[in-house]
C-alpha cells in the first residue's frame, strides 16, 4: 500500500509509523491538557486499556493495513518528523454521505502557532478528494472550545448549529457546537488545493 505523506507549513499529515507509538502512548496517559478540550465529555482510555490500543496500532503498521481512505493520519512536526497530534473522520450518517473530520494536537506548547489550520486545511483537502460522493464536511465541539471554534471559522466552516447546554464538563453544562462546508465553499477557497497564503492564516 501507498504511504501517505502530505507536506504543509511547519508539520506533515502522514501514515502511522513504528516511532509514532511510544510517543501516542504517553499522550494517551489520563491528566493530559488536550484531554480537557477534545470532546472532554467522552470516555478516555485507561491506563489498562492503553497497552492493547498501541499493539492495534502496531500490528497495523507492521502489516501495511490501513483503511483506504484513511480514518486518521498523524500530524508530525516536519522538521523531527515528531508526532504532535492527529486528523480523524467518521460517518454521522453514511446512508447520506455526511461525513465529519476530526483534530487534536496533543502538546499545550504547541497550540497557537498554526498547526492546528495547516493539518485540517490538509486533511479537509484530502476527504473531498477521497469522497467525491460528499457534497459537505462538518466539524463538531462545544462552547468551551474557543481555539477549534476559531480554527473552524478561519477554515471557512460555518456555524450551522448550537445545541444548547448539551455538553456536562467538570459539572457544568456547555453548547454543542456543529460546524459545516460544502464542497463548492471550498473549492471556492482554495480552487487549487490548501495552501496558507499568510502568517496570519496560520496563528490559532
Amino acid at each position: 500500500m501507498t504511504q501517505i505523506k502530505i507536506d504543509g507549513a511547519g508539520i506533515t499529515v502522514r501514515d502511522w509509523i513504528l516511532d509514532d507509538l511510544e510517543v501516542y502512548r504517553r499522550w494517551l496517559q489520563p491528566g493530559q491538557r488536550w484531554q480537557e478540550l477534545d470532546g472532554p465529555y467522552f470516555k478516555k482510555p485507561t491506563p489498562d486499556e492503553i497497552p492493547p490500543i498501541i499493539e492495534r496500532i502496531r500490528s497495523r503498521i507492521e502489516a501495511g493495513s490501513f483503511s483506504d481512505p484513511r480514518h486518521n493520519l498523524i500530524i508530525a512536526e516536519a522538521h523531527h518528523n515528531r508526532l504532535i497530534g492527529q486528523v480523524s473522520r467518521y460517518w454521522i450518517s453514511e446512508e447520506t454521505h455526511w461525513l465529519a473530520a476530526g483534530l487534536v494536537i496533543y502538546d499545550p506548547a504547541l497550540w497557537g502557532r498554526g498547526y492546528g489550520t495547516t493539518a485540517l486545511g490538509l486533511w479537509t483537502d484530502y476527504l473531498f478528494q477521497a469522497f467525491p460522493a460528499i457534497v459537505r464536511l462538518d466539524l463538531q465541539t462545544w462552547s468551551g472550545n474557543i481555539g477549534m471554534m476559531r480554527l473552524a471559522a478561519k477554515l471557512g466552516y460555518q456555524l450551522e448549529g448550537r445545541f444548547r447546554k448539551a455538553r456536562i464538563v467538570a459539572g457544568e453544562y456547555h453548547d454543542a457546537l456543529g460546524y459545516g462546508i460544502l464542497r463548492e465553499e471550498w473549492m471556492h477557497l482554495h480552487p487549487h488545493g490548501f495552501t496558507v497564503q499568510s502568517k496570519e492564516e496560520l496563528d490559532d
